[in-house]
C-alpha cells in the first residue's frame, strides 16, 4: 500500500473516532424516544443524516462505495455498532497520544543521559525494556487502526450493501455497456479484416493477374516461362497471406485440438521466440477464444511495435477462474486508450465478465493480464 493511501485511511479512522463522539450520545438519547410515535420520524431522519456522513467518510477516505437505498431504521441499526467501533478507534488514538507523550519524555531523559524514570547514569540495559515495550505498543496501535478501518468497511457493507433491485439495475447497466462494446469490437475486427484483405491478399491477386497477362502477351517462350514462374510464386504468397488472414479471423485449431494446440501453433508461427507455459484443463470454447486472441494480439504487438526479443505466454487455472499473462521484454509504454488493438481486447474480456489490465512502464517489460471466470 502506498504512503498517500496509508495517510488517507489513517485520517479516515481519526475522523471516524471524532464522529463517534456525536453518534454515541445520539444513540443513547434517541433510542428510548422510538416508543413515542411523533418523535420516531425525527429520530430516524437524524440517524439517516449521520449515516450519510459515515458513507461519505468511507467513500472519500477508504474508497468504499455503498448503496444509498436504505431507510432511517436501517441507519439507526447501523449507528449502534458503528458508534462502538468509533469508540474503539478513539481508544486507539488515545493510546497513540499517550505513547507519543511518553516517548517524548523518555527521549528527553535519554539525550540527557538519565535512566528511565529520571535517575542519573542510565545505561543501554536500562533502556532495553522501554524500547521493547515501545515497539510492542507501536505494533499494537498500528494493528488497532487497521482493525478499526476493517470494521468500519465491514459494517458499511453489512448495513448499506446494495439491495437486490440495486444489484439488478447495476447488472443491466453493465450488460448494456458490455453489449455496445462487443458490437464495437466486432466492427473493429471487420475493419481490420477488410484492411488485411485489401492491403495484402487483394494486392497479391492484382499482381498475379498482371504477371499472367504479361505472360500471355510475351512472344518469347523463355520470357513467358519466367513470368509464369513469377506468377506461381505470387500465387503462393497470396495463399500464405490468405491463410494468415483466416487464422486471425478464427484458428481452426481451437475447434479441432483445443486452446493449448492453438497457442502452440501461435508460438511456432511467431516471428520472435515465444515461451508457452500451459497448466489448465480445457476451458469452454468461448473462454478459449478470448484467451487465444489476447495472446495473439499481444504477440503481434510485441513483435511489430515493442521491438521485443522474447514473449512468454503463461496460462493457468486459479480458484477464481483462468489467468493468462503475456509478458514481453520490449520497450514498453503501451496503453489501453492509445491502442485500438488493446482496447478491442479489453472489450472482448469485459464481454466475458473478465478483468483486463496492461502494465507497461517505459523500457518494459510489458505484462498483459487477463482473468476470466470459469466453472
Amino acid at each position: 500500500m502506498n504512503r498517500p493511501r496509508v495517510l488517507r485511511r489513517t485520517a479516515g479512522v481519526g475522523l471516524g473516532a471524532l464522529t463517534a463522539l456525536i453518534e454515541v450520545p445520539y444513540v443513547v438519547l434517541t433510542v428510548p424516544l422510538l416508543v413515542i410515535p411523533k418523535a420516531r420520524p425525527k429520530v430516524l431522519r437524524g440517524a439517516r443524516r449521520l449515516a450519510e456522513i459515515e458513507r461519505t467518510r468511507l467513500q472519500r477516505f477508504f474508497d468504499a462505495s455503498n448503496g444509498d437505498d436504505y431507510d432511517g431504521r436501517r441507519a439507526l441499526q447501523y449507528l449502534v455498532p458503528r458508534s462502538l467501533t468509533g469508540l474503539l478507534a478513539l481508544g486507539v488514538w488515545v493510546c497513540i497520544g499517550a505513547g507519543a507523550v511518553a516517548g517524548a519524555l523518555y527521549f528527553a531523559q535519554l539525550v540527557t543521559g538519565r535512566a528511565p524514570g529520571g535517575t542519573p547514569d542510565g545505561t543501554f540495559l536500562d533502556w532495553l525494556p522501554v524500547l521493547a515495550l515501545g515497539a510492542i505498543a507501536v505494533f499494537l496501535c498500528g494493528h488497532g487502526l487497521i482493525g478499526a478501518a476493517a470494521l468500519d468497511r465491514r459494517l458499511a457493507r453489512r448495513f448499506f450493501g446494495p439491495s437486490s433491485q440495486e444489484l439488478l439495475r447495476r447488472r443491466v447497466s453493465e450488460l448494456a455497456t458490455t453489449r455496445s462494446e462487443v458490437v464495437e469490437a466486432v466492427n473493429g475486427e471487420r475493419r481490420r479484416i477488410e484492411r488485411d484483405l485489401h492491403d495484402g491478399v487483394q494486392q497479391r491477386l492484382v499482381a498475379l493477374g498482371v504477371l499472367l497477362g504479361r505472360a500471355r502477351r510475351a512472344g518469347d517462350a523463355e520470357r513467358a516461362a519466367e513470368l509464369v514462374r513469377q506468377a506461381h510464386e505470387e500465387s503462393q504468397e497470396a495463399l500464405r497471406e490468405l491463410r494468415e488472414v483466416s487464422w486471425r479471423v478464427y484458428p481452426i485449431a481451437l475447434d479441432e485440438s483445443g486452446l493449448e494446440a492453438a497457442l502452440e501453433s501461435l508460438a511456432e508461427r511467431a516471428t520472435i521466440p515465444v515461451d508457452l507455459r500451459y497448466a489448465l484443463d480445457e476451458p469452454s470454447p468461448e473462454v478459449s477464444t478470448v484467451v487465444y486472441f489476447v495472446a495473439s494480439e499481444s504477440v503481434t504487438n510485441a513483435a511489430k511495435h515493442a521491438g521485443a526479443n522474447k514473449v512468454t505466454i503463461d496460462v493457468r487455472g486459479e480458484e477464481t477462474g483462468i489467468l493468462a499473462e503475456i509478458t514481453d521484454d520490449g520497450r514498453g509504454g503501451a496503453r489501453i486508450g492509445e491502442s485500438g488493438g488493446l482496447s478491442g481486447l479489453a472489450r472482448r474480456v469485459a464481454a466475458m465478465d473478465g478483468e483486463f489490465s496492461v502494465q507497461s512502464p517505459e523500457n518494459g517489460p510489458t505484462v498483459v493480464r487477463v482473468t476470466l471466470p470459469c466453472e
